[in-house]
């Protein structure tokens, strides 16, 4: 699971804004104006029958501040992202 929904940062992050593009969901800002320091990130590839699905998830980051619940204030009533 990314880290992100739960760091202070999600709304700002550059390497967030990332993430939801490549997962194809609606940025949380279409304008990210936070450069996270040292961000890890890992891609899981499943191949499917007809194509290759990747998941990316930030599982590292050295400005992660724990903020509980941060995306989900943000997107309220919507499932989080797992």
């Amino acid at each position: 699971m990314c880290i992100c929904v739960n760091c202070l940062y999600v709304d700002r992050c550059n390497t967030y804004y990332a993430v939801e593009a490549q997962h194809q969901q609606p940025h949380l800002t279409e304008s990210p104006d936070f450069e996270p320091v040292e961000p890890s990130i890992n891609v899981n590839i499943r191949p499917q029958q007809d194509y290759i699905e990747m998941e990316w998830d930030v599982v590292g980051c050295a400005s992660f501040t724990e903020d509980m619940g941060r995306w989900a204030r943000l997107r309220p009533g919507e499932a989080i992202p797992t």
